[in-house]
Order: C-alpha cells, then structure tokens, then sequence
C-alpha cells in the first residue's frame, strides 16, 4: 500500500504559480500509475493530471493543459503539480493519487480510472 501526502497549496493572485508536491511512503507495484484530482465547493471531484510512472507519459485535462506540468521525483518517490497562470476556476482541494495501472489505463483520455490510494487534500485558492 502507498501513503501519500500533499503539500505546496496556498493563496494566489490569478496568473500567479504553485507548486504541489506529494510525496509517497514508498514506490511500489501501487504507485505505477499517479494522478492529481481537485474538487471544488459544491462540484464533484475531477481529473486535473495522471502520469504513468512506467516511462513518464502523462494525461491533462483540458482546462489545465499548457498551463500545469506533472512531473516526477522517482528517486524521492514525490509526484509534483507545476501549476502556472492560475485562475479564480483553479480554486479547490487538491488531492493527490495512485494505484497501480498500466501505462495504457493510467493515461486514457477516454476514461478517469478508479484509484485505491489518496493524500488528505492541500488547499488552492486563486482570487481574482
């Protein structure tokens, strides 16, 4: 099993940048597969960015893409969320995430997959 702990969330001015950060107790089998997902007051949880451990290759959804960056730190087992021209529609809880999908299934566009694995949550605020 993965522990998982998020850290980096704050409040920002739009166009302003964070950096999250998620560090995992351990790489194993559980964390082949990594993602970031935000919800916001009063709407279900979504999808921002998954990355397949297995050789980096990366999902974003669209509203974030050009703008956020998830990368990896696989000799410190971190997962990082480069997030830059933030907007007041950005603000939520983020959460960290992983399991341990392949390459194909963690980066679908045509399908969020189920995730075993979650952190406690880091707040963004982005104010206008």
């Amino acid at each position: 099993q993965a522990q998982l702990v998020e850290s980096g969330g704050g409040s920002v001015q739009a166009g302003g940048s964070l950096r999250l950060s998620c560090a995992a107790s351990r790489s194993t089998t559980s964390t082949r597969c990594m993602a970031w997902f935000r919800q916001a007051p009063g709407k279900e949880r979504e999808g921002v960015a998954r990355i397949s451990t297995d050789g980096g290759r990366t999902y974003y959804h669209d509203s974030v893409k050009g703008r956020f960056t998830i990368s990896q730190d696989n000799a410190n087992n971190t997962l990082y969320l480069q997030m830059n021209l933030l907007k007041p529609e950005d603000t939520g809880m983020y959460y960290c995430a992983a399991d341990s999908w392949g390459p194909t299934t963690c980066i679908s566009a045509r399908e969020t997959p189920n995730f075993d694995f979650w952190g406690q949550g880091t707040q963004v605020t982005v104010s206008s």
